[in-house]
């Protein structure tokens, strides 16, 4: 008898169906957790633990050196002036991240997969690439904030560098998700810095309710671009193929998927806090002592040192922290997500829980990643903000075409079925995508022109 030829839906359900027998194996742990507290016999908050992880570690991994650079810049230049636009901005990575963690829990399968599987191997190996390049360019600016942030306490770069690179290494490569999620949330604390340090600047709380509010705009070409580019260093492609991959190979499924849900908001909400938490504490000080005039910043070391004569010896060391926790979150979190990317675009193993022997390929981009981004980040006088720029430029390209497949692949009910977009999340979602595809557009436009003598936006 012939047996019938498999359709797209029976080859994405027999691969997912594959992928979480795999999941099951490896998370014995989060399904135990499940199971007592469907008997009743696990408390449901402490239910809520078991799915901690890929919502919080990808949010804040975006909360990176480049991040710390672009937030600390707004606040000491415009105040709380653009408080009212992070709202906004909390908002779209919260729905952008909840799609992608919905398709990885609906599918068992990462977002490069499902590109390659719906799109082809030629318009996936095009966006890989570019995430790819994009993507080695932000590593080696996470090793430079780890550099920057040990520098403060006057701890050499060609010490703490290494030992960051070999430690990070270890932890991905020697451990299974379930231990590595664990450290990567230990290091997402370190974020509670930034709103200690909000706290001590002593700020006018009233004024930032009003920021938040109210909507503050100045018409000059720095405004524009700080606005574009606190968008574009907040929320990055590398977040997006992190949390569903990161969903998928942890095995929850959509009868699971509300606490995940919660968990994605909650690490996007906490996100947006600590990003306000630098812009409150720059405000509240270096803004402050400018008379309104503004100061520019242009790294993360010269804001922490700004905020020296405000929160006395403690600044360097509250920011340190924070630096320091948010560049090794990035610097393991970045390269294991373009691992992921590159793996599944063309069909290879991947997986922190296996060794080299069983996924050589991932294992080597993630090794190679690592030892690049170190061995760059110790070359003298590097130029760490001009590599931010190229790279937000480049993330700011890749970003709505990544969108605009993420919402292609959302609303395929031969791929999610009845768990598609509703209407409500498709506006916001499409109208999310339209505005960064403007504002991306006219970022590039802001840096090319007038390096080629055209004026835009002086």
């Amino acid at each position: 008898m012939e047996q019938p030829i498999p359709t797209p839906t029976d080859v994405l359900t027999q691969r997912a169906l594959v992928a979480r027998r795999a999941a099951e194996i490896t998370f014995r742990r989060p399904l135990a957790y499940l199971r007592r507290w469907r008997s009743g016999r696990f408390p449901r908050p402490l239910f809520f633990l078991a799915f901690l992880g890929p919502g919080l570690i990808a949010a804040n991994a975006g909360n990176d050196a480049g991040a710390v650079a672009t937030w600390s810049s707004v606040g000491a230049r415009y105040g709380y002036g653009l408080l009212w636009a992070l709202v906004l901005v909390t908002i779209a990575l919260a729905v952008v991240q909840e799609m992608c963690a919905r398709m990885g829990a609906a599918t068992g399968e990462g977002l490069s997969d499902l590109i390659r599987e719906r799109f082809g191997v030629r318009g996936s190996a095009f966006a890989m690439s570019t995430l790819f390049f994009a993507n080695v360019l932000i590593t080696i600016s996470e090793f430079a904030g780890i550099a920057a942030a040990c520098e403060l306490i006057g701890i050499s770069k060609y010490i703490t560098v290494p030992l960051a690179a070999i430690g990070i290494w270890l932890i991905v490569t020697r451990g299974s998700y379930e231990r590595v999620e664990k450290i990567f949330l230990f290091m997402a604390f370190a974020f509670f810095a930034y709103p200690v340090a909000a706290i001590m600047a002593h700020p006018d709380w009233g004024d930032v309710l009003h920021h938040t509010v109210v909507p503050t705009v100045y018409l000059n070409a720095t405004y524009f671009q700080l606005l574009v580019g606190a968008v574009g260093t907040t929320i990055t492609p590398y977040m997006q193929l992190f949390i569903q991959s990161s969903v998928a190979e942890k095995g929850i499924q959509m009868e699971d998927y509300p606490a995940e849900r919660l968990e994605t908001y909650g690490g996007s909400v906490f996100a947006g806090i600590v990003v306000a938490s630098i812009v409150i504490a720059t405000g509240a000080t270096v803004f402050a002592a400018s008379h309104g005039a503004g100061v520019q910043i242009n790294d993360a070391t010269q804001a922490a040192m700004a905020l020296v004569p405000f929160l006395g010896r403690f600044a360097p060391v509250l920011f340190m922290v924070g630096l320091l926790g948010a560049s090794l979150l990035a610097a393991a979190v970045v390269p294991l997500a373009t691992a992921y990317s590159v793996c599944e675009s063309f069909g290879f193993e991947r997986g922190v829980s296996y060794s080299f022997k069983d996924a050589p390929i991932f294992q080597g981009l993630f090794t190679g990643m690592i030892i690049l981004g170190a061995v760059v980040a110790l070359i003298p006088g590097l130029p760490l903000i001009p590599l931010i720029v190229v790279a937000q430029i480049i993330n700011g390209m890749l970003l709505p075409i990544l969108l605009v497949f993420i919402l292609r692949l959302v609303n395929d009910r031969r791929i999610m079925g009845k768990y598609v977009n509703s209407v409500l999340q498709n506006t916001i979602a499409w109208g999310i995508t339209s505005v960064l595809s403007v504002l991306s557009f006219i970022m590039i436009l802001s840096i090319v022109l007038p390096a080629v003598g055209i004026p835009f936006l002086q």
